[in-house]
């Protein structure tokens, strides 16, 4: 991706019970790169996690219900699909540091190389060469 391609237009959002934690596990471990993150001690308001493929996610820490605004998402309650080139890579990786692994390794029947792993707050995270059929 070059410095010049258009921003991906879909951000998934999740929320999380100890932010600055999953930040560190998405980066550290995953591989996702911090783009920014707005916090004020251990509360994340927002937080821009890159794919170094395209895309990324935004996350910011769980609130309580009464402070909850108009995004009520759960923690732990998040399910993501993200393009790897190098699944086998990643997959040693992830499984090297910890990581909880809900799907080994594996070879699909439409041509992609893929695994899945829970992050510490128990989203779900599938990775994988599968790119998309391409659009008509």
């Amino acid at each position: 991706m070059t410095d010049t391609a258009p921003l991906p237009q879909v951000w998934p959002t999740l929320r999380a019970r100890d932010a600055p934690a999953l930040i560190r596990f998405l980066v550290d471990v995953v591989g996702f790169e911090e783009t920014v993150v707005h916090a004020d001690g251990d509360v994340v308001s927002h937080a821009q996690l890159s794919w170094p493929l395209g895309g990324g996610v935004m996350l910011g820490s769980a609130r309580a219900a009464d402070e909850q605004d108009d995004w009520p998402l759960r923690p732990g309650s998040f399910g993501a699909y993200v393009v790897t080139d190098d699944p086998d890579g990643l997959f040693k990786r992830v499984s090297a540091a910890g990581a909880e692994v809900t799907m080994q390794l594996r070879d699909t029947d439409y041509g992609s190389r893929d695994f899945a792993i829970r992050d510490p707050e128990g989203n779900r995270w599938s990775f994988g060469t599968y790119r998309g059929e391409p659009r008509g």
